[in-house]
Order: C-alpha cells, then sequence, then structure tokens
C-alpha cells in the first residue's frame, strides 16, 4: 500500500486557547508562512484586501464556518515541501481581516486532500471532504481555534470502486454534510448520463448516516432541475436553508460557480428546483470566478470564491473573492451584497462629488485614482442607452476595465414579473492589460432586475488584478485583471446617447486585510 503520509512537519496544539495562542506566537510554521507572505507583499498584482494565501498557490475554498465566535476559512493548499493538496486555514473575527493559521488537515490514507464542507454542532465542527484514491472522509475537531484534526475511522467514510470492483451507482467526489433529525446527510458530486441524447447533466448522490462512519447511498438528491447546462457536474456542493427556501450551490467544472434554489422535500429527501442563476456568466477559465464554500448566517447564507488567474505568478496564483452575502428577495430573486466588515477596509476617503455626465463624452475624475479602492455610485434613472463606469484606466485609454449598465435591455421575464425586461451589467476587460502574457476574458454579462424608477447603485471593489462589481445589491460581476502600466490607475464615467445624473459618489482607499 503506498505511503501518503505528508512531509509537512504535523504538530499536536493545546486545548484552550490561552495555551494555542501562546504557542503559535513563536511557532516555526507561523513565523515561515509570515515570513512567505511578507516576501510575496510586493509583487503589483497580489491583492491587498482580497484574502491570498501566505505561501504557494491554491485551490478550492473549503469548509468556511463559525466557530466559537470566530469564521473560519479552509482551502486547497499547496506546501511547498510536499505540493498535494492539504487543508490550509485562515481565521477572522469579521470575514475580511484574516490572520493566517497552520496547516491542518494532511493526506493520509488518502493522496490529496480535496474539496469539501463543515458542519458546525454545538461541541464540533465535523469537515468532509473527498480525498483521492481512497474516497470522502470525515474530520472532526473541538478545540478552540480548530487547530487539531481527527478521521474519523482512520479511513474512507464512503469508499471508491476498487479495481476488481463492480462499478459504483454513484460517483465518489467533492462532499457536502447537514444534519436533519437524528440523521446526518452527504452529497457527492458527479453527472448521470440522463441528458439529450444520454449526454451528462449534473448531479448530487445522496448519502445518509447516523454515527459519521457508516453511509447508506440513497438517490440523486435534485429534482426538476432544468436549469443547469448538459456538461455540467455538480462539484462542491454546499446544501442551506436561505428564507423559506433551500440552496445548492456548486461548481460546474465547464461553466463555473452557480446555484439551484428550492423546496427540500425532507420525506422524500429530494431538492425540488424552483430556481437558478449563475455566479461566473463565462467559462470558468481564465479570471473567472470559481468553487464556491457557503455557510448559514441565519436567514442568509455566506459565500466566498477563489478566483481563477489569467497570468503567470511566481510563487502564487490564485486569490479568494470578498465573502459576499447572499438572501432571498421578492420573486425569490436571490440577492448578492459584500459582507457588511468590507467597509473596514476604508483608509481614506479621496473624494467624490454629485455631478452630471453629458452625453457622449467621457468624464474623466482628475483628482480621483488608484487600484486599491471601493467606489460607490448612484445613477438617478435616465434614457440613456449605456452608462459605464471606467476603472484602472490608463490617461489616453491604453487599459481600462469597464463596467457597463443597460437598462431594460435584457430578457423579458415571463414567469415572475410579466411584461418587466431585465436590464445587463457587463465587465469588459477586453482592454484591462496590454501585457503579452495576459489571457483575455470575454465581457461577463449578467441580468439585474431594476424597477423603472429605482435609481442604479454601483458598489465596485479594485484590488491589484480583481475587480468586483455589485449592482443594487442583486447580482455581482467579478474578474481577475492584470493592468501593466504604472498609470493604469483612473477612473471615468459615460453616458450614451443621453445625459444621466450622478446624485451620490465616494471613492476610498482600501487597506490591507493582514
Amino acid at each position: 500500500m503506498t505511503d501518503y503520509r505528508s512531509k509537512v512537519p504535523l504538530h499536536r496544539y493545546p486545548d484552550t486557547l490561552a495555551e494555542q495562542e501562546a504557542v503559535l506566537a513563536s511557532h516555526p510554521m507561523m513565523e515561515r508562512l509570515a515570513r512567505s507572505r511578507t516576501f510575496l507583499a510586493e509583487n503589483r498584482h497580489r491583492p491587498v484586501y482580497h484574502y491570498v494565501n501566505p505561501e504557494g498557490t491554491l485551490n478550492d475554498p473549503n469548509g468556511l464556518c463559525r466557530w466559537q465566535g470566530r469564521w473560519h476559512l479552509f482551502y486547497q493548499a499547496y506546501p511547498p515541501e510536499d505540493p498535494r493538496q492539504h487543508w490550509g486555514h485562515a481565521v477572522s473575527e469579521d470575514l475580511i481581516h484574516w490572520r493566517d493559521l497552520p496547516y491542518c488537515i494532511y493526506p493520509d490514507p488518502e493522496r490529496c486532500c480535496f474539496s469539501g464542507a463543515t458542519l458546525v454542532e454545538d461541541d464540533r465542527v465535523i469537515a468532509m471532504y473527498h480525498g483521492t484514491e481512497a474516497g470522502n472522509m470525515v474530520a472532526v475537531s473541538s478545540d478552540p481555534l480548530l487547530l487539531n484534526w481527527s478521521k474519523v475511522g482512520d479511513a474512507p467514510v464512503i469508499p471508491m470502486a476498487g479495481p476488481d470492483d463492480p462499478p459504483l451507482p454513484y460517483r465518489v467526489f467533492d462532499p457536502c454534510i447537514w444534519k436533519h433529525g437524528e440523521n446526518y446527510y452527504s452529497l457527492s458530486a458527479g453527472q448521470v448520463p440522463e441528458g439529450p441524447g444520454g449526454m451528462p447533466v449534473a448531479a448530487d448522490f445522496l448519502f445518509r448516516s447516523d454515527d459519521l462512519q457508516h453511509w447508506e447511498y440513497l438517490h440523486p438528491f435534485t429534482e426538476d432541475d432544468r436549469f443547469t447546462r448538459v456538461g455540467d457536474d455538480g462539484a462542491c456542493p454546499y446544501f442551506w436553508p436561505i428564507g423559506d427556501k433551500h440552496v445548492l450551490l456548486f461548481f460546474s467544472h465547464m461553466s463555473g460557480g452557480q446555484y439551484l434554489l428550492g423546496d427540500y422535500d425532507t420525506n422524500r429527501q429530494r431538492l425540488v428546483v424552483t430556481g437558478a442563476g449563475k455566479f461566473n456568466m463565462g467559462p470558468v477559465k481564465p479570471c473567472g470566478v470559481h468553487a464556491p464554500s457557503a455557510t448559514p448566517d441565519g436567514r442568509d447564507v455566506v459565500v466566498i470564491f477563489n478566483m481563477n488567474p489569467g497570468k503567470p505568478s511566481a510563487g502564487w496564483n490564485q486569490i479568494m473573492s470578498l465573502p459576499r452575502r447572499l438572501s432571498l428577495g421578492d420573486g425569490d430573486e436571490l440577492l448578492q451584497e459584500p459582507v457588511e466588515a468590507v467597509a473596514s477596509c476604508r483608509q481614506s476617503r479621496l473624494g467624490g462629488r454629485p455631478q452630471s455626465l453629458p452625453a457622449n463624452r467621457e468624464v474623466v475624475l482628475d483628482d480621483l485614482s488608484g487600484d486599491a479602492l471601493e467606489i460607490r455610485a448612484v445613477i438617478a434613472p435616465s434614457a440613456a442607452s449605456m452608462v459605464e463606469l471606467n476603472v484602472l484606466r490608463s490617461p489616453n485609454r491604453e487599459e481600462v476595465t469597464r463596467i457597463a449598465f443597460y437598462r431594460d435591455r435584457g430578457y423579458r421575464d415571463t414567469v415572475l414579473r410579466r411584461h418587466h425586461i431585465a436590464s445587463l451589467v457587463t465587465l469588459d476587460t477586453s482592454y484591462s492589460s496590454s501585457a503579452s502574457d495576459v489571457s483575455s476574458r470575454a465581457p461577463e454579462t449578467a441580468p439585474v432586475r431594476l424597477g423603472t424608477e429605482e435609481p442604479l447603485e454601483l458598489r465596485v471593489f479594485v484590488d491589484k488584478s480583481i475587480v468586483e462589481a455589485f449592482v443594487n445589491g442583486k447580482q455581482c460581476v467579478a474578474a481577475r485583471v492584470y493592468p501593466d502600466r504604472a498609470d493604469s490607475t483612473g477612473i471615468s464615467f459615460r453616458s450614451q446617447g443621453r445625459a444621466s445624473e450622478i446624485t451620490e459618489l465616494d471613492v476610498w482607499e482600501m487597506g490591507s486585510i493582514y
């Protein structure tokens, strides 16, 4: 049997918070992570208020949760002395300012620790994740900072089929976990050949257990899914209540992060799908939104994504999005806004004031610029065919990233709001970089519902190599960008066809979260 024990030093930590903090204050792993973070900090495209792991690259975020008053973020990390996936770890008081912690879940008996989710109970946190070449694993922790983890049974609890075994009626891959009544339930990601012409479509396979170690396969979980595309799969699932519905967030290796919304039939243990949407409006790569990690927060759900690169970055690669708060609006519309604590990153207000935007003329804000900013702009309803906000703009537009809003230019909603036509928001990074080693991403265009007299409210977050644009707390488009010029820091607006009015404008310089 192959020995998959990690080459990363494994430490056992004390069981009280005071003792843990005392050990971490001079721990060699913590000193190593701090040195690496300092060394990489000067990289031009490394964000300052979006989380980036301290050393090496990263992949999916995992197991986002709140335990004993603190938020914990886990992620697929690649330690330099053993670059197989381990679970990296960071802790936060507010979901924005993160403190690195040592690697926490190591491979063995699995080859690599892939993606998974957590379930918080009164006395412990349960992590369920995919262990490659073994199966789905369960580990538990109960100490204050979730530093010490023990694997249930020291073996996969949902094993993969062996080479001489008959094929399984399900795929063993990325899992999530929740509890209903006295039983634990888990999804295992995959596909079923039930699309047109027998082509594959997304599926998540449901399991049940009363002890975390012995699991019974039940059936595919979703019902009436007419929303996902042929070729999608249901990787990185997270299933949680939201409002009076349930939401299943997942990642498709073909088309990125998305969600299904529906009713949880607890008698039949099915999710009856009633709606859906996407967090990624194009292919997964380059530069797009990747996989979610989500956790409930009362009636809401908090989610964070990793963001794919579009340029080689020595010593690091992917980054995390801002954490988003998801909630349900009228007509079961999924609303998205950044978590409240992002405002604590505002270092200083650079300026901004109400002003008119004449038709067909770019208005450059000569006194406002930067590459780590929050911009909030409220624009009164107008008959302009397009309103545009440009960021990371060089003086002559050799490089520029565009956020364009098209009122009432989307599809007609014949289901929830008859005769209502959606608006569209586009994040266009086509001219964000003039560098030869940057891969361009096709423009991201997403629908957003605005009332006839509802102003447009943009909250745009610019952070070195990422732009996230939130629209009226209802929609978000995000992508990685890599301006190459030192002077690509400008801001401008444009109102096409007819004039518009900016009624509120604030621009803040943003500080580091570390």
